[in-house]
Parts: C-alpha cells; structure tokens; sequence
C-alpha cells in the first residue's frame, strides 16, 4: 500500500477551509469554510481510452460552483448519497438542504434554529432519515421529504457528534465531555457506551470523530469490527458492535481532528498533527478495522481540517488551511497471476465470505470461490496458495494449494499465523512474527514412474518444517513440526519474506535479512540493511534482491558481491547506489537477471543494469516480465465491477529495446539490425530477427538467428525451405509459418498445388475447408480423402453432441461404427436396426449394436444381430436378462442348449433369495414351467392365509395357482399326445415325464385337487355374503361346506361362522353342534374357552337344542356325504340333471342360477 500527495487546489481569497465531503457515487466534492465559503467541484472523470490505458488521477476539475446561502463559517457538510442530496450548516445555525437540477446546484430547503450551533448532522444508511444535533442538546431527526418525525431537547447535556447504526435501529450521541449515549431510533436513552480507550487516562476528553461503517461493500471479515470512535488526544477504539465489551485500542500519539472509513470498511484514516519544531506536523495514519499501523501520510500547511474518501477508496481529500489536497492511494489488494489467470478477491455485502474469482485472461472464462476469512493469495508458475483462517475462535491457519481454475490440490493447517507468504515451483513458506513454516508441495501430474516410490520417503523426511527466526539451522534435519517453536517471542520479529529454487530470504524490522538455502533449509549469511523492508523481490538468478521499505522507497542489494569494508574486513553483499521513492509495485524479469520493472506512482519505469528507460504512463498492476514484454492488470477498474472482468485491462507493454528493434527492422534493414541485435542480445530479439529475415527470405541469416535463440522447430523449418526450389513455394510456407492461412491457402491454388492446400488445412483442423476443396476437384486418390474429410466433420459435430448433423457426414463418409453411435444417441432405433440388416456376417460391429438393442430392452433385434454375427448364447443371454424365456428355450433348442434349464433355475432362486417370489413366478409362468409356478403361487397363497389377511385376496392366490395348475396338466396332456402321435421332439416328450415325476411326487392335497384352497374361501366368503344379506338358510347351507376344509381356514374360524349361520337360521342342534368343537379344540386360550362356554349357556338356556322342523336341510345333512356337485354360485347341492360346468376349473352352477352370471364365480373365467 502507498499513499502519496499527487494534487493541491487553491480556494480563492486565501479562505479557510473547516469542513470537506466527498461523494462516493456521484464524485462530488463539497467543501465548507469562513465567511459563507461553501464550493462544490468534481473531478474530471477518465474517459475510456485513459481506462485502458491504466491512466489514473485525472487532475481537471469539470465542476466548480460557489453556493451561496450561507453567512457564517460552514462546519458541517454532508451527503445524502442515495437521493443525491447536500445538507450544510454553518455556525449561526442555518441548514440548507441542496439539490442538483440541471447540472448545478440549487437551495431545496432551509431551517434556521437560531438558538444553537449545529455540531453533527448524519443520514442513515438508506438516505431516509436525517439526525441534526445542536450544541445545546436538541435533537431533530427528519424524513428526506423535509418532516420531522420526532424531536427531543436533552437538558445539561452539550452534544457534539452523532452517528447511525447500519440498521437505523440505533444512534450514538457524542457528549462534550467525551461520553457516548446509546439511544434508539425513537430517542429513547438506552444505555452509555463503555469507552476503554481513555482508561487511566486525565484529562479533558473530546471526542474527534465518531464513524459507523454500514456494510455497503462488504466486511474483510465475518464479525469485522465498524464502529470507529477516537478522541482529540489520540487515542481511539474499533468496535463490532455499540456494545462491544473488547475493542480494539489504538493510540495514534497524535492530535486527531477527524476520522473517516474508507468505502469497503478496510482502512480508517485518522487526520491530525504531531508536536514538532519549530511547528507542528500534519499527519494521517492509516489503520486496518483490527488496529494494525498500515501507512503515514505527511501533509504541508499549517493546520488539517476535514478529510474525506473518494467512493473507490483510490483518493482522499484534505482540508488544510485553505487548500484542498489531493492524495492517490496504491490498495495491498489480494491478488495473483498463474498460468495465463488472474486470481483476485472482493468482499460482497450478501456474503460473509471473500469471492475469489480465477479468472483466465487467454480464454476470458472465470470461475468463483468462496472463501471464509481470507488472507492472503501467493501465486507461483501454474498455481497459487490461499492463506485463509481456519476458526475464528482458535489460532489456526490453512493454506489451501489451487490450480488456474481454483481446484484445490491439497491443503495444509497450520499453527503459525501466515502473516507473509511466498512460493516457488516446489515449497511454499509462510511465517509469522517468530517463525516460518516450510512445506514442500507435491502435484499429481508432476509424479512421474521414478518419483512414485519416493513419495513415502519424502514424507519421513519432512515434507513440512517449522523454524524460529533466531535458530541456525545447518541444513539437516533439524527442522521438525514442532508448532511450540512458533509461540517464543523474538525481539526481531519477521517484516518480509521470499523465495526462490535456490534461497530464502528472511528479513527484519532491524534490517538484518537472513539467508537460507533450499531445498535443505541452512543458514547461509547475514545482510544488513538501512531500512525495515516491507516487500522482497529476487531476481531470475537469486544474486540480486529488491526492498520497498514501508515508505515506499526502493532499494537494491546484490547478495554476492563481496567487498572490503572501512575496517579492511571482507564482506559478503553490497547495497546498490540506485533508490527510487513511491514506489508501490516491482517485477523481476523471468529470462534477464538485470531486467525490472518498477511502478512509481503512476508511472511504469524499465530498468536494465539499474539504467531507466523512458516511462509508461499506467496503473496497472504488473503481472508478468517476460520475452522483453510486460504485462499488467488494471486491477482498479476490474474492482469496480469485479463480476465481470474486462480483457481490455490486461496491457501489455513492450520495452524500449523490443520496439528498437522492431524499428530498426522496419526502417533501415536485417543487415544493420542484426548488429545492435548482437550487442543487445536476447532472444525474443534473435527471434523477431529470424521472423523478419524469413519475411524476407533471407535464409542464412534467419538460421543463424534462429540458432542464437536455441529455436529447434525454426532451424528445421529453414532447412526445409532451402531445399525448395521455387520462390513462391517458399513465400507460401512462410505465409503458412506466420500464420497468414489463407494467404498460403491462395498462393497454393495459384501455383496449381491443391494437394498442399488441402494438407495445409488438414493439419490445421479445418475439414469444411478441406471438404470444400476436394470438391473443386477429381482423382481417385481424392476419394480417400473425401471419406477421411466427411468423418472428421461428423467428429465436429459429434463432439458437440448435434448427432443429427453428424448422422449426414458418417453416412457420406461410410462411418459405421460411429453412425451406429449417432443412431443410438438419437434414439433412431429403426435406423440402427436398418443399419444392423446391412452389414455382413460376423461384423466386428454387430455385438455393438446388438448390446445397443440389449440397454433400450428390444429384445428381437438384438437377438437377431447375436445370431448374425454367431453368438447363439449371447442371445440366449439377452433373452434371460429381458425375461423373454419363451424364446431363450426357443432358441436353446434350435441351437441344442443345455444349459437353459439351470440358467433358469439359477435365475430364479436368485430372484427368491432377494424374496422376488412374484418375479421368480412370472420367470417360470413365461417359460412354461407351470409346475414351479403353481408351487410358489400356493406357497404364498398359505403364507398370506396364516397372516389372516384379507380372505378375498387369500382367494385369489389360491386361484391363480390352480389355473397355473391346470396350465401344467394342459402342457402335460399335449405332450403325450404328441408322443402318441410320434411327431413330438425327444426334448418335448423329457420335459413331459419330468413334469409327471414331479406331480407324482407333491403332497396328496395339492395333487388331488389343484382347486380346494380356492374352494375353502369361495365358500368363507360366500357364506358371510350370505349372512349379512338376508338368506340365512342359504348361508348355513354353505357354511356347512367348510367343515371339510379345516386343512385350510382355521376351525376356529369355520365353526364360529357355522354356530352364527345356524342361530340366525335358528338350527340350535347345529348350533350345539358347532359350540362343542369350538370348545373342544386345542388351540383355545382358557379366556377364550370360557368365553365361548358362557355364549353358549347364554344361548341353550333359551333355546333348546333340538331339531324344530323337518325340511330340506335334513336332506342335505343325510346325503353330505359330497357326492352331489355344490352350486358355487349359491353353495347348494345341485339334484338337477342339467347344470352348467364351467370349462377351466371344473366346478358346477345350478343352471338358473347361470343365467345371472356371465364368468365362473369361482375362477371367474369367461362363462
């Protein structure tokens, strides 16, 4: 950071200035003084060209307009940025609110009090509400329409200062004796600030300036202190908060007049003077929100007055006697350059955090980060360190290790605070007050076969090292991660380091700099300097280092050097003779030792052997020294609107010795260049030589040149040209060296050499143009080249995923393989099958497709392109995996699988141990293995019984098992039958007799009738319809049935419906009948025992339980013994010799009872 006086206004007739405001967005600057003074001037503000150029400092005023209005001294100014309001009070007590209307400046409101003077007046952060404070203790607070909202006289109390909070909930009243009261928006007293600043403290106490930063940019850090409160005597407190219990305490031991945050809330300027003879000395210190002495700035005149900001934080005004100066500020911002990107950070207001935006200058692409408590950015060669704070509460740091586009490589935490930080290709190194940790960084792409084993080693070794700034380390292995060396306190402490491959460079605020070798860390020597260094800078070679001091004067020591000095002792390094002040920014050339670059104010200067050349007018901050240019970044402008960086701030500049002899070139000849080429070598300048000699077809001198600059490529290219015997065959490959294509393209085609044309563009990647010149001509060997043209435009467009584009130029070009792709991707499964028919058999491409056809789940044309190329059981394969068993057993048997039968069954106990019963069922149903179908079905169909769930679903199952039954003997019956006939397969007749075994071999129950569950539970269910319907004797009837399947429905269940049916029918024996199994049975709790003995006493009390009536259920009950097909319709015995049978399941309905029915209700199959 430098800071330095660039501008002085006079303010005419000598008159005093006491009061100054400078506009933040609109850049007025209003300025108040004796006898009525009151001027508004504006700076001319940079026109594009001079943005670009890095032109900063405009010193023209483009407004200078004197306000008349007031009769007194004019104290108090300020801005209402929002509605572009000024408010100004004098001493009498006169306010005028000043409004802007067509470029000048007009009264808009007036009020005069008359009984005080006005000492403070503050608008809130949205510019709606004013608050004016007099000396006497009266307090206005008005709208910015002009109305009072409230007012309040506060009695024996002076005020002297007011301030809002960001929040408008709050305002602090500066008291005259140098208290502070804390009142809420409405004026009601809240509670006096505690003031730890004057502690131990005598004296009188008042109040210099208060200043609340409301967090319109952002804060540095999450929780950042805003609050500036600082007093007449010096000393000064930042708070978080107005009730803050630990601020932080500065004293500036100098006399404040005022004090002012700059726009982001990362600098206070605190104005005043210092006691000196013969007169006292103005002064404004700088100091970050967490107290720590940034800079100093020594200002002439007598007596400072007022300070303000300009709106970017780049400029401050001062009031001094009855000038104005002008002072340029050069930010620490926190910055890099990697790898062709700029890595910046910004605060915003919506986010805690800093936004780091990597920025890639070549390709104009950016990619953001955000990162909590930010540091520091450390750039070297591809990559960069972001020091951040790991929490906030504990002293711990992380350096994070990134690529160009902000990818985090690795990370280290640390316990040493990284208040300076440096890197090389291999180390980072950061340190603080007493210690510096070293860590040696390893990238991915770096290791390579060899270095693989030694990664492990490394480690033991000590990839990361922490040393106190006073050991001597001797370069073994005496540096370990011992974090309690970073805690001892030095006297010395560590103000700057850096680094490169060869040394570390350590420097003091007693001026001593310590050298260290690297890798091994040793101390190597001792420098000592005139001044505290503030930045370190070594050269390409590690002989020379350069010290901007915190004044911003640079110096040089050459590290090698040995002299005598005045006691004839000989000494190691040599301070240099050449100093140059405001300095605030140098580089080092890459390729030149004796090469820098120094930024002077806004002034670049080219140094070479510590000779200046003529300056560049620019404030760009420099990026990059190399092959003779500099390139700098305009990082001011990119700040103002950091979410869209602009490639027209990145400069770059060419030094003196580039544009000579470019000039040289130009104007007088290769001949005479050559020569001060030699005396002033480097090789960007044999290479612009070379370039200009080829131009030229100057070939002997071009290869020489070429030499001097070590340029293999360029040596080979002239050594092919001179093996060329036409003079326009070697302008076009000149033209093609220097990128002039469509020049060559031309000089080509003249000669009658399409073929080099179209080589030309094939090595440049251009298959349009390619394409469009083969088509200008004819050959056969174009044909190739055609082909080759048409694929590599469909490649193009493939690439960008336009597969429809891409489909017309495989198809021209005979792309099979990735036409087959483009259908795929396009979903144009008839094309792809299309395409699958047109190829021969056993095409390489023909499992491709078909794989193609397996992932979309088309199982017939994948199929058909498995057999095309020969892969029987590949298709087979496919056919399991889209359960189409039907044609895998198909195919199994035209091709004489075996295997099929425990690929199915495999398949389908891995489907049962993941409990996909239903899958496993379907697998079977689908590949005619009714039997195993029917047995799963059955097993659980008892399951779901035993749960008691709901019995229409019980059923249900029941019957679907049964008709998968009735499959596996329909399957069986035409089996034998083709057997009978002897046109049968021997596979067809095996599965047969296997499928009989297995009947032979199941339980009686499900052998004997597939249909008795479905029974069981037609019957339950009709029954209980029957019931709760209305025909009793019917659903006695049918509950009568169920005695037989006691193997199915529980007994407890069958005879407590039976004992309902046959009270509801008021058949008590039956009833009894049914009371005495249900008490008879073992499964009953004694509860439940004794309830059913109690209901049936209750029941046989009243009623007795005998047969009351002969009729026709006694028929049913004397002939039940089964022998009479039963009605599933109504659950009665059918004595009719005509009924109706259904078809699937064999069971009977009484003929009029089939007229009401058009499905079996038993199976529900079609009637």
């Amino acid at each position: 950071m430098l800071i330095y006086l660039y501008k002085k206004i006079a303010i005419p007739g000598n008159v005093r200035l006491r009061s100054i405001a400078w506009s933040k967005d609109q850049g007025f600057i209003a300025c108040g003084g004796d006898d009525g003074l009151l001027k508004v001037l504006k700076l001319e503000t940079q026109t594009d060209e001079a943005k670009i150029k890095g032109i900063t400092a405009p010193s023209n005023l483009s407004v200078n307009q004197h306000l008349d209005g007031h009769s007194g001294s004019v104290k108090v100014v300020a801005w209402n940025e929002q509605y572009q309001k000024l408010t100004t009070s004098d001493e009498n007590g006169l306010i005028i609110v000043w409004l802007l209307y067509k470029g000048a400046w007009y009264e808009e409101m007036i009020n005069n009090r008359n009984k005080s003077v006005v000492r403070s007046i503050s608008w809130n952060a949205d510019g709606q509400k004013i608050c004016i404070v007099y000396e006497d203790g009266a307090v206005i607070v008005g709208s910015v329409e002009g109305n009072r909202i409230w007012g309040k006289d506060l009695k024996g109390i002076h005020l002297s200062h007011v301030a809002w909070s960001s929040d408008s909930k709050v305002l602090l009243f500066g008291i005259a004796n140098g208290d502070i009261h804390i009142y809420d928006s409405q004026g009601n007293f809240i509670v006096k600030m505690k003031v730890s600043c004057l502690v131990n403290v005598t004296g009188p106490f008042e109040i210099a300036g208060i200043h609340w930063y409301h967090g319109t940019e952002g804060y540095v850090e999450p929780d950042c202190p805003c609050l500036a409160v600082c007093y007449q005597n010096g000393r000064c407190q930042i708070m978080r908060d107005e009730n803050d219990q630990n601020p932080v305490l500065i004293d500036t031991g100098m006399s404040v007049v005022c004090i002012q945050w700059n726009h982001c809330g990362s600098v206070l300027a605190v104005a005043g003077s210092i006691k000196a003879t013969p007169q006292d000395v103005n002064i404004v210190q700088f100091y970050n929100p967490f107290g720590e002495h940034l800079r100093t700035l020594k200002v002439p005149g007598k007596q400072i007055s007022a300070l303000s900001w300009e709106g970017s934080g780049l400029k401050i005004a001062l009031a001094v006697d009855s000038y104005i100066y002008f002072a340029n500020i050069r930010p620490d911002y926190k910055w890099g350059y990697c790898s062709n990107t700029v890595v910046y950070a910004y605060t915003r207001p919506d986010r805690p955090e800093y936004c780091v935006v990597f920025w890639d200058t070549k390709n104009n692409e950016k990619y953001v980060k955000y990162v909590k408590s930010l540091i520091s950015i450390t750039t070297c060669g591809d990559f960069c360190v972001l020091a951040t704070k790991a929490d906030e509460n504990q002293p711990q740091y992380v350096l994070v290790l990134c690529n160009s586009i902000g990818t985090p490589l690795d990370s280290k935490y640390i316990d040493v605070g990284p208040l300076f930080v440096t890197m090389t290709k291999t180390h980072v190194i950061a340190a603080s007050k007493g210690a510096f940790y070293i860590w040696q960084y390893r990238v991915v792409k770096k290791l390579t076969a060899m270095e693989i084993n030694q990664v492990t080693r490394t480690r033991k070794e000590g990839r990361e090292r922490i040393y106190h700034v006073d050991d001597n380390p001797s370069g073994s292995t005496d540096g370990h991660l011992d974090y309690n060396r970073a805690i001892v306190v030095t006297r010395d402490p560590i103000c700057a380091i850096t680094a490169s491959d060869k040394i570390l460079l350590v420097a003091r605020e007693s001026g001593t700099i310590q050298r260290y070798s690297l890798p091994g860390v040793g101390i190597v020597q001792k420098y000592t300097l005139n001044c505290r260094a503030y930045q370190l800078s070594l050269n390409c070679n590690s002989s020379r280092v350069a010290i901007i001091d915190l004044s911003g004067v640079l110096t040089f020591f050459d590290l090698d050097t040995r002299v005598v000095d005045s006691t004839g002792q000989q000494m190691v390094g040599e301070q240099l003779k050449l100093e140059r002040k405001d300095v605030w920014d140098m580089k080092w050339a890459k390729d030149n030792p004796d090469l820098f670059a120094v930024m002077e104010k806004t002034r670049m200067y080219v140094f070479r052997n510590l000779d200046p050349e003529e300056p560049i007018q620019t404030s760009g901050y420099i990026c990059n020294f190399e092959d003779l240019e500099i390139k700098s970044v305009l990082l001011d402008e990119i700040l103002k609107n950091p979410e869209h960086p602009n490639k027209d701030y990145i400069v770059n500049f060419e030094i003196r010795s580039l544009r000579d002899s470019r000039a040289l070139i130009e104007k007088v000849g290769i001949a005479e260049s050559s020569q001060f080429i030699e005396d002033n070598p480097h090789p960007r300048l044999w290479r612009l030589l070379a370039e200009a000699a080829l131009q030229k077809l100057d070939l002997q001198t071009a290869e020489q040149a070429f030499v001097r600059c070590r340029d293999y490529q360029g040596i080979k290219f002239v050594k092919r040209l001179g093996n060329l015997q036409s003079e326009s065959m070697k302008q076009a490959e000149v033209a093609a060296y220097f990128s002039r294509f469509e020049e060559a393209e031309r000089m080509y085609l003249d000669m009658d050499r399409r073929d080099l044309a179209i080589g030309l563009r094939i090595k440049l990647g251009d298959w349009f143009r390619v394409l469009q010149l083969l088509k200008t001509g004819s050959g056969d060997s174009d044909d190739a080249l055609l082909a080759q043209a048409h694929n590599a435009i469909g490649d193009y467009f493939a690439d960008r995923q336009k597969w429809l584009n891409a489909v017309q130029y495989y198809v021209q070009g005979q792309n099979q393989e990735r036409l087959a792709e483009c259908y795929y991707m396009l979903e144009d499964y008839q094309g792809l099958e299309n395409l699958a028919n047109s190829l021969p058999e056993n095409n390489k491409l023909l499992p491709d497709i078909a794989n193609m056809f397996v992932r979309v789940g088309m199982c017939d044309q994948a199929v058909s392109a498995f057999l095309k190329c020969n892969r029987p059981k590949d298709a087979v394969d496919t056919c399991v995996h889209l359960n189409q068993w039907n044609k895998a057993v198909e195919l199994a048997k035209n091709h004489n699988m075996k295997e099929i039968g425990s690929l199915l069954a495999r398949y389908a106990s891995h489907l049962l141990e993941k409990n996909k019963i239903f899958d496993a069922i379907e697998l079977y149903r689908k590949a005619n293995y009714f039997f195993e179908a029917a047995k799963l079905m059955f097993k659980i169909a008892d399951e779901e019984a035993k749960k008691r769930t709901k019995p229409l679903r019980v059923k249900k199952l029941y019957v679907l098992s049964a008709l998968l039954m009735e499959q596996c003997h329909e399957q069986m019956q035409n089996a034998q039958r083709g057997k009978a006939k002897g046109k049968g397969s021997e596979t067809a007749s095996a599965l047969a007799g296997l499928l009989e075994e297995d009947v032979l071999s199941l339980t009686d129950r499900f052998a004997d009738n597939a249909w008795r569950g479905a029974e069981a539970y037609h019957f339950f269910i009709l029954a209980q319809r029957q019931l709760y319907k209305g025909p009793v004797d019917a659903a006695l009837k049918t509950a009568l049935h169920l005695r037989d399947y006691e193997d199915i429905i529980p007994a407890e269940e069958i005879y407590s419906l039976l004992a309902l049916c046959a009270c509801a029918n008021r058949a008590f024996d039956i009833c009894s009948k049914a009371f005495v199994k249900l008490e008879s049975l073992e499964t009953l709790r004694p509860e439940q025992r004794q309830q059913y003995e109690d209901l049936a006493l209750e029941i046989f009390r009243r009623h007795s339980p005998k047969p009351n009536k002969k009729s026709d259920l006694d028929d049913f009950l004397e002939s039940g013994d089964g022998k009479l097909p039963v009605c599933v319709a109504t659950g009665e015995p059918i004595l009719e010799y005509r009924f109706w049978m259904c078809s699937v399941c064999k069971h009977c309905m009484k003929a009029k009872e089939a007229n009401n029915y058009n499905f079996c209700p038993l199976c529900h199959s079609t009637a």
